[in-house]
């Protein structure tokens, strides 16, 4: 059965892990949507840690911009497809110069191509918008953007779980939480 699942939360909350580990225990063709890029040294050695955890049974495609089209050129070659993450990817297109229509519109055929998958579809985001307002232009737009965009995936999908220090929380949809590996402390636990 289908299943398209939205993670948010802060950083380090334990959103990449727990999306990791759901579709371990679930899926067998896993396929990793990457919008990082690595820019510099530190972002480099992230990306390695990330690979590292996923293992060898995840095929990654690394796409910076053209998510929809990823999605939807691999959903039929795969039981999920995880995307992670969408604040990278509204990052990368503001600093291509898109503007919020276009990163909207971006979205907006995002949440279509989610919608006619033929597999699950797991996305994961940073909630960003709960510090203090940006001091500077162009980190408002971003936190702006972003917030709108987590919206509309999150209006499109059929289960959203808010990641807090480590915790699955669900927001949205059944969901069966506790079928999942938490981490708690470092370690695993059922």
């Amino acid at each position: 059965m289908k299943e398209t699942l939205f993670v948010t939360g802060g950083c380090r909350s334990g959103k990449s892990r727990f999306v990791l580990n759901f579709a371990d225990r679930r899926y067998e063709r896993k396929i990793f949507v990457a919008t990082c890029q690595a820019r510099d040294q530190e972002m480099r050695r992230r990306i390695k840690e990330h690979q590292k955890r996923r293992g060898p049974d995840w095929q990654t495609i690394e796409v910076p911009t053209a998510l929809s089209e990823a999605v939807a050129s691999h959903s039929s070659q795969a039981d999920v497809i995880l995307v992670d993450c969408l604040t990278l990817w509204v990052t990368n297109l503001l600093a291509e110069g898109a503007s919020e229509e276009e990163i909207l519109a971006c979205a907006d055929a995002l949440t279509q191509v989610i919608d006619e998958a033929r597999c699950s579809v797991i996305l994961v985001s940073n909630e960003v918008g709960t510090g203090i307002v940006p001091e500077y232009e162009l980190a408002r737009r971003f936190r702006d953007v972003a917030g709108l965009v987590n919206q509309k995936v999150a209006a499109c999908v059929n289960s959203v779980v808010w990641m807090v220090s480590g915790i699955a929380v669900p927001i949205k949809g059944k969901w069966p939480v506790s079928s999942v590996r938490l981490y708690k402390g470092g370690k695993e636990n059922q």
